[in-house]
């Protein structure tokens, strides 16, 4: 991963998150606050918007940009916890142009890692780490693995789908749906259906990339 395909994935993260305006927020009405689409979709162009001055910056540097923006830019409690997993990811990849999948691995691990420490959240809660921890603990495995980026974007595309979908079955402990009890039951937490639309967005960004490079 390298500092162009993080500026072509924001870009096909914007698309996928509009795209899934009305599933996102259908689910945030449900049990959610209100404004996580609108959080969700300012994030979005602000980091887009920001690409003309990433460009020539190695991927930690971006990353940490990306983090800082994000910080005064969404609002609510998601503002905090994802600028803190992009400027995780930026720190691990600090001094590193061409990151391999090992080290981008670690860096998404890292960006996981620091949502859970400021949410004090982990697995099992009905919040968006129910998709980023399996996702995390799945990458750093295939990682290690002599498997094509194909089957690798394919086998995390689906972990991120199914733990999404577990959702529906969890009581909420942490958020806005932990004040709704057993209410909350049959509903999938709006944050893991966001989660389940970016890395989908970022899988099918880093595969179109790959193809285009075989080909040139």
């Amino acid at each position: 991963m390298n500092t162009h395909l993080i500026i072509e994935a924001l870009a096909a993260v914007q698309r996928a998150i509009l795209d899934s305006e009305s599933q996102i927020e259908s689910l945030d009405r449900a049990i959610g606050d209100g404004d996580h689409f609108i959080n969700v979709r300012r994030g979005c162009e602000v980091t887009v918007a920001l690409s003309p001055d990433l460009k020539d910056m190695p991927p930690g540097l971006a990353l940490h940009k990306i983090g800082m923006k994000l910080l005064g830019t969404i609002g609510g409690a998601s503002g905090p916890l994802i600028s803190s997993f992009f400027m995780a990811m930026g720190k691990t990849l600090e001094g590193v142009d061409e990151p391999d999948r090992r080290l981008f691995a670690e860096a998404f691990t890292s960006g996981v890692e620091a949502i859970k420490l400021r949410g004090k959240a982990d697995v099992g809660e009905k919040t968006m780490l129910d998709v980023l921890i399996p996702v995390s603990r799945l990458l750093l495995k295939l990682a290690d693995e002599e498997v094509s980026l194909s089957v690798m974007c394919a086998q995390i595309t689906e972990e991120a789908h199914r733990n999404m979908l577990a959702t529906r079955d969890m009581i909420a402990s942490k958020g806005r749906a932990s004040f709704l009890g057993e209410r909350a039951l049959g509903h999938i937490d709006p944050g893991c259906k966001t989660c389940e639309v970016v890395i989908a967005a970022v899988c099918d960004t880093v595969l179109q990339h790959n193809q285009a490079q075989e080909t040139t």
